[in-house]
């Protein structure tokens, strides 16, 4: 059975130009292309879990403007379940503007929009959805407050809860004991831990920090170096994929959604990081946040060649 997968966040359209490099304060640099996609670190992460064999819901909210219906369709077109993808008629839909250098460096401005309205109706769909969900992704861009109760629910039914650390702030500390599984990445978890992440014995050190404030299992995603886990289960690096990046854009949200599918159908956890770190990889190598997230057969494919 397809493991069912609800993620409670964020859904943005993302602005994207291509440039040799940003602009310096008071320059103006010429663009070399405009490319318009669905974005947001919770529809990113729904349509990676969708494409990775995943039954996958979402909850939260799009405005009532043309990025609103477009961004669902894109959903829908990827078999999630939008029925709990609420409009608001008092905001806009989020937007992310996206400076993409050459290499596959970004730089990125969100604007919340209808995500930061997501709130009590939100909550109760999660609540109701949770009942037939084998994990619930979350993650920093709707209301830290909504992160904390659908975290809290989840652990009364039962059912894993595992946060995206992005963007974190040192007040989303308060969640860590909140959710069963934490994925920071590298700066995230030294705003999270206060220790500095700058190799191996920083980032076991810092995750084991966030065991001690509450988190069951730590995974720190450390970009091209892969992953550091810690958990009940042990601990340990795994190594990344070599690769030549085009677009690290949503990387993190292809490593996270592959890792809760994976919790979810039940393999170990050093399987479940590199699988992981596999779909983070693949993510990099296409233009764009959800048009990069691999399928299961990309992935299962690229995991062959490198055996």
């Amino acid at each position: 059975m397809a493991p069912r997968v609800l993620v409670v966040g964020s859904v943005n359209m993302d602005l994207i130009v291509r440039c040799r490099r940003v602009p310096n304060e008071g320059e103006t640099v010429h663009g070399e292309g405009l490319v318009t996609a669905g974005g947001g670190k919770g529809a990113n992460q729904a349509v990676a879990a969708s494409r990775l064999g995943a039954l996958t819901s979402i909850v939260g909210r799009v405005g009532e403007d043309e990025f609103g219906p477009r961004m669902r369709a894109a959903l829908e077109a990827d078999r999630v379940n939008t029925e709990e993808l609420h409009t608001d008629r008092g905001a806009p839909s989020g937007v992310a503007l996206i400076l993409l250098e050459e290499g596959g460096r970004n730089r990125i401005v969100v604007m919340s929009g209808a995500n930061g309205r997501v709130g009590e109706e939100e909550v109760e769909a999660a609540r109701r959805l949770l009942a037939r969900s084998d994990v619930v992704m979350l993650q920093l861009e709707i209301p830290r407050w909504v992160v904390a109760k659908v975290a809290e629910e989840a652990r009364q039914q039962g059912v894993p809860s595992l946060l995206d650390a992005g963007a974190a702030t040192p007040a989303a500390a308060e969640l860590v004991g909140l959710v069963d599984i934490l994925s920071p990445n590298e700066h995230e978890a030294e705003t999270l831990s206060g220790i500095a992440v700058r190799e191996a014995g920083g980032a076991a050190a810092a995750a084991a920090r966030l065991r001690e404030m509450g988190s069951r299992e730590v995974v720190i995603k450390l970009g091209a170096a892969g992953a550091y886990w810690s958990g009940g289960g042990g601990d340990g690096h795994v190594p990344g994929f070599e690769i030549e990046a085009v677009d690290t854009t949503a990387a993190g949200d292809a490593f996270t959604a592959c890792l809760a599918v994976s919790i979810a159908s039940g393999l170990p956890m050093p399987e479940a990081v590199r699988r992981a770190n596999a779909a983070g990889a693949l993510a990099c190598l296409k233009l764009g946040a959800q048009p990069s997230m691999p399928t299961l057969a990309e992935l299962e494919e690229f995991l062959r060649a490198r055996r």
